[in-house]
């Protein structure tokens, strides 16, 4: 991404990557439910940017998958069907089994350390109820293992694909404990511990398929809640 980067003055820095970040997030923990419009005057507002930051960060957000862009240039975000499901769920696999047969061949206490740090997380947002916050922290946990792979590129694809499978269960899942991901995680993180590169990609595959067959239910917005008010909870609006 570049304009979205960048600042409309000196004075703005960042407030393009601002509303970038923010719409993911609220689209990853699906506060922003899918087929939502998302209005480039409304998200200027909010933002406090102009149209070709908003115009910039959607672009971005379009080709993660995450935003569908219409004729007349308006923008919702994405309803995925059930083939892109398949499709980015395999995916998905292929590319989370080479993450942990990398990621196990390159194991060391700082990597234990922060997906235990991570894990702990998780554990505390499951403890407390906060299903938005552990299903955000449960797809970043795959796009933490990613980092650690060492494979930019690699790490791009998973980025991407598990913005989009997080996505895709809002509009297909139907609710499960969230407890079960985290207890997957751990035999995951054990199984990496031991640098056992095949028994890790065993598990984070049949995690993956296990979340697909599950899915995560419907964490929408509270009904009647505005897009400003949604987006307030990611980054507040900017008065002028």
């Amino acid at each position: 991404m570049t304009d979205a980067h960048t600042s409309d003055s000196g004075s703005r820095p960042n407030r393009g990557a601002t509303a970038y970040s923010a719409l993911r997030e609220a689209i990853m923990e699906n506060a922003l439910k899918p087929g939502v419009k998302l209005p480039e005057e409304d998200l200027g507002q909010h933002f406090g940017v102009s149209r070709t930051l908003v115009r910039a960060a959607l672009a971005q957000l379009a080709l993660e998958g995450l935003v569908e862009i219409g004729k007349t240039k308006s923008a919702t975000v994405a309803q995925p069907t059930t083939a892109d499901a398949r499709e980015a769920f395999e995916l998905r696999r292929a590319l989370e089994r080479e993450v942990a047969r990398q990621v196990a061949e390159r194991w060391n206490a700082d990597s234990q350390a922060a997906l235990e740090a991570h894990i702990a997380a998780e554990r505390t947002a499951s403890d407390e109820g906060n299903q938005k916050l552990s299903v955000r922290l449960g797809a970043e946990f795959h796009i933490l293992l990613a980092d650690m792979a060492g494979n930019s590129l690699l790490r791009r694809y998973v980025f991407e694909v598990v913005g989009r499978t997080t996505l895709i269960l809002a509009v297909h899942g139907q609710a499960h404990p969230q407890n079960d991901s985290l207890d997957e995680h751990i035999r995951l993180v054990e199984a990496l511990k031991r640098g056992d590169a095949a028994t890790a990609s065993q598990i984070v595959d049949a995690h993956i398929l296990a979340v697909e067959n599950r899915a995560l239910g419907d964490l929408g917005p509270d009904e009647g809640a505005g897009l400003s008010q949604i987006l307030s909870r990611y980054a507040q609006p900017v008065r002028r």
